[in-house]
Parts: C-alpha cells; structure tokens; sequence
C-alpha cells in the first residue's frame, strides 16, 4: 500500500492531539493559578477543582499513548502488515489507554459532582459523564476491531498452511 493512503489519517491524529497539548499547557495552568488563588482565600472547593486537574493531567498521558499506537497502527497499514500480530497489540493498546482514562474520569466525577453542587450547574455533571462514555466507545470500538483482526490473521493463516 502506498504511504500517501494513510497520509491523510495520520495528520488527523497530529490534529487530534494539538488541542489537547494546548489545553494541559495553557488552559489548565489558568485554572490551576485561579484554584491557588481561592484555596489561599480558604475555599474548600479548590481542593475539588485541584483533583479535577490532576485527572485531566494524568489522563493526558494514556490519551498521548493511544494517538501514538494509532499512528503506529497506520504504519503498520503502510507497510502491509495490517494483518500482523503488531497490529493486534496496538489495538489492545488503544483499549486499555482507553479503559484507563474512563477509569480516570470515573474517579473524578465525584469532585465534578461536588463543583457542579457548589456552582449550581447539573450541565457539568453531563460533561463529566460523556468523558467518561467517549472512551469506553473508543474501548469497545478498539475491541471488536482487535477480535475481528485476530479472527482474520487466523484465517489467513489457515489459508496460506492449506495452499
């Protein structure tokens, strides 16, 4: 296969993470500077909005890891090696960067839940849940993707063992 097939895919996951880059490096030390500045006027809730950062920040690594065996897998589509065992473990990657951070998000949706009280916004609650729910998609959507590319490689293979 031609690399320039993939080209396009692989842009779109630099793409997708250069919001995110930008998002942990000036957006999140805003908050965080503004959450120092009201736990020093003794607000209890930064404590809550401090938990809520560290979730955003660590899940940012497992995110980081995910596009990284996404633009693996494309390689691996470029080199004709889609249906390798190579590909099969990029794909169990993706599922536990995925389960990892909805498993993160799960943590903090209680401190979501105690900001979105204090602030009296429900809204909030519904964005902290659809952070949890867009990865488990991408989780269930990597699995049956990994099942189906582990049930071809053996067909292949007994193909080829039959020719």
């Amino acid at each position: 296969m031609k690399p320039s097939s993939t080209l396009f895919l692989k842009i779109a996951v630099i793409f997708i993470g250069i919001p995110v880059l930008a998002l942990c490096l000036f957006l999140l030390p805003q908050i965080a500077s503004e959450a120092n500045e009201a736990a020093e006027k003794g607000s209890d809730l930064a404590y809550a909005v401090y938990a809520i950062l560290m979730v955003m920040y660590v899940s940012a690594v497992p995110f980081y890891f995910a596009l990284y065996q996404a633009f693996n897998l494309l390689t691996y589509i470029d080199k004709n090696q889609a249906f390798s065992e190579l590909s099969v473990k990029a794909l169990k990657k993706i599922k536990n960067s995925a389960l990892i951070i909805s498993s993160l998000y799960v943590v903090g949706l209680p401190f979501v839940y105690i900001l979105a009280e204090v602030d009296d916004a429900p809204g909030l609650i519904i964005v902290g849940m659809v952070m949890i729910f867009a990865p488990m998609v991408v989780a269930v959507f990597a699995a049956v993707l990994q099942r189906l590319l582990k049930e071809a490689i053996e067909i292949k293979t007994e193909n080829d063992l039959i020719i």
